[in-house]
This record gives C-alpha cells, sequence and structure tokens, in this order.
C-alpha cells in the first residue's frame, strides 16, 4: 500500500466503520456494531457516535444513554468505553481481568485496601444515582479520600466488577448508576459465545484489519484472541496485504463501491474516533513520520483528525467558530471549501 494518494484500506474501514454508507438513527445500533467506542472524552465521544447515525445529532445519542440503551464503562484496557447496555455484562469478564491485576498492583500505594473497596461499593450502591462530584462526596464523608487517584480507582474497580456505570444525564452531567438496577435485562453468553462476538463486531466494524489490531484492541491474552478470531473467521472475508492477513465484513467491498466519492471525500473526526484509536497498526491510513502530530510525545491525548482519501492528512482545531487545518506533509491537500463543508456536517 502506498503511503502517498488514497488509503484502499482506510476507504474501506471508513464505510465498515459507519461514516461513510447507509446509517442507522438508534445509537445502540451504532454501538452495538463498533462493539465499543473510547469514551474518556465525552463530548468526543458524542460527536463520533452522532457521525454514524442518520440524524448526525448528538442529542439523539445523549436520549439513547437516558433511555438505558447506551452506558460507559471500563470493559477493556482500563479505559473507558460506551457500549450497548445489555452487552456490558459479558463483556466485562472478558475485558476487565488484566487492567484489574494491575490496578490491584497499585492499590496499596493509593493507601487503599480491599475492605475499602467493599466499604465504597456498599455505600455507592446506596447513594446513586450520583454524579461523580456526588458520589465522591459521599466516600469523602465516609473518610475514604476520593482525591489524588483513589476516587477514580475506586470507581473504576466498581465498573470493572459490575456494580456501576454511566448511564443518564443530569445536564450535561454524566449520572453514575447501579447496573443491576439500570440493566435490568442483560444478555448472557458463555464464554466462547461471547469471544467469538467481540471478534465478529470488531472486523466487521474495523476491518479490514489484522488479528493484532484486534488483540490491541481489547487487550485478550493470545489464547483468548487465537479462540475468538476462529469462532468469527466463518462470517468474515480476508485479505492479503504485503503478507499478512486482513479480516473484514464480506459486503463492505461492495459498500465501498457504491458510495467510493463519500469516502474519498474529507471527514473532520474528533480525536478519539474508532478510525483511529480502534487499530493498533496505523500506518494503513496514517504516514509512520507524522504519528507525534496526532499524539504529541505519546502522551495518549490523541487530536482531532482530518481524513482525506482514507489517509489521516492532517489535525484541526476550531478558532472563532471556523475550522482551522494543520496539514501534514506534502500531497493533495484538502481542498477550503470541503473542509468548510465538512465542518458544516458535524453533529449539532
Amino acid at each position: 500500500m502506498s503511503t502517498r494518494g488514497a488509503s484502499e484500506i482506510g476507504l474501506l474501514r471508513l464505510v465498515a466503520s459507519g461514516l461513510v454508507g447507509p446509517q442507522s438513527d438508534d445509537p445502540a445500533d451504532v454501538v452495538r456494531h463498533l462493539g465499543a467506542v473510547q469514551a474518556q472524552d465525552l463530548p468526543g465521544v458524542l460527536t463520533s457516535l452522532a457521525l454514524r447515525t442518520a440524524s448526525r445529532s448528538r442529542a439523539v445519542v445523549v436520549a439513547a444513554c437516558d433511555a438505558g440503551a447506551v452506558v460507559r464503562s471500563w470493559p477493556m484496557r482500563g479505559t473507558l468505553h460506551a457500549v450497548p447496555a445489555e452487552d456490558l455484562g459479558w463483556m466485562l469478564p472478558l475485558g476487565t481481568p488484566r487492567p484489574r491485576a494491575q490496578a490491584a498492583r497499585r492499590r496499596g500505594e493509593l493507601g487503599l485496601t480491599d475492605a475499602d473497596v467493599e466499604n465504597a461499593r456498599e455505600l455507592a450502591v446506596g447513594a446513586v444515582p450520583a454524579t461523580r462530584a456526588g458520589l465522591f462526596a459521599v466516600w469523602e464523608e465516609a473518610g475514604l479520600a476520593p482525591a489524588k487517584g483513589r476516587g477514580y480507582h475506586l470507581l473504576a474497580e466498581l465498573a470493572q466488577t459490575g456494580v456501576l456505570c454511566f448511564g443518564p444525564f443530569d445536564g450535561k452531567e454524566p449520572v453514575i448508576v447501579d447496573v443491576a438496577r439500570w440493566i435490568p435485562a442483560p444478555r448472557h453468553l458463555e464464554r466462547d459465545e461471547a469471544l467469538g462476538e467481540w471478534a465478529r463486531r470488531y472486523f466487521r466494524s474495523h476491518g479490514p484489519a489484522p488479528v493484532s489490531d484486534f488483540a490491541g484492541w481489547t487487550g485478550l491474552p493470545a489464547a483468548d484472541v487465537r479462540t475468538a478470531v476462529a469462532l468469527a473467521r466463518p462470517d468474515l472475508a480476508a485479505l492479503d496485504v504485503d503478507g499478512t492477513e486482513y479480516l473484514l465484513d464480506p459486503a463492505v467491498p461492495d459498500l465501498l463501491a457504491a458510495h467510493r466519492r463519500a469516502a474519498l471525500g474529507v471527514h473532520l473526526l474528533p480525536g478519539f474516533d474508532e478510525f483511529v484509536l480502534g487499530h493498533r497498526h496505523r500506518d494503513d491510513v496514517l504516514d509512520p513520520a507524522e504519528r507525534d502530530r496526532i499524539c504529541p510525545g505519546g502522551n495518549g491525548i490523541f487530536r482531532a483528525t482530518l481524513v482525506h482519501r482514507g489517509r489521516v492528512t492532517g489535525t484541526w482545531t476550531v478558532t472563532r467558530g471556523r475550522p482551522e487545518v494543520t496539514a501534514f506533509g506534502p500531497g493533495a491537500p484538502a481542498s477550503a471549501t470541503a473542509v468548510t463543508q465538512a465542518f458544516a456536517r458535524l453533529p449539532a
């Protein structure tokens, strides 16, 4: 694959992820298709999901959270994600053992004990629904001192063990809820069935992608990755990309053929969009020399990106209500008119 010009892999991914082509107006369907959507940047995830809906409305996404269809939790990699509410229960046992083990090793450094975690759980169940500040105030009053990362540690641990999650909104503030009450009808899958489902969703929405991308996205152990991919493989197609197998939804190439013009156009994405964050191997859509431009110093903070012809060709910000683009290197830059039109299409 050339590092200049259009990226066929990137164009296919734009279609697979729902940024181009037919779109649902149900944010829960969007999240279900993607499997999970990185969500530590709340405005960013609302935009990412809205970009993939027919209405392109952030309010529709908020309404899905308020209705209990979409929740935010820590289902994998110790990172906050938006997931379908009914699927949270089977995702947590798969994706949380490694991050929970890492967090447990740090618990003593934070001055917390297992007894503190249990005390926090009992207090939380009685205090929610509550905002994060409200819950932390309850813990503070009980002597748990949530400052210096202790409150975040307790919240993440209780979320990863299926006690709490972020559900509806109180104005612009997300509310923490009791999972058992907020998700009364969770979907139950046996372990292997769940692994296959996760891999199937990932490659259908993020493909074409190599198996290593799925492994990095989920953080699953190698044995689980092998099982998941083996179970999903019958429902997927494969491409050979410079000797590496990439898996994808068999329907995506035909969808791209029908929507190629739109895929080749300009797309303005928020900083943590799955088009970038959903892949360990980003060289298919990003010149390796520009990696530091989207995540300076590898600090984990990803800038909003401009995608043109299936490649990440710049970053963008808003200045005085207008998009300001920092383009990468030579090549055919996106026209100012195309950028302005893409900005006008961003969800309100």
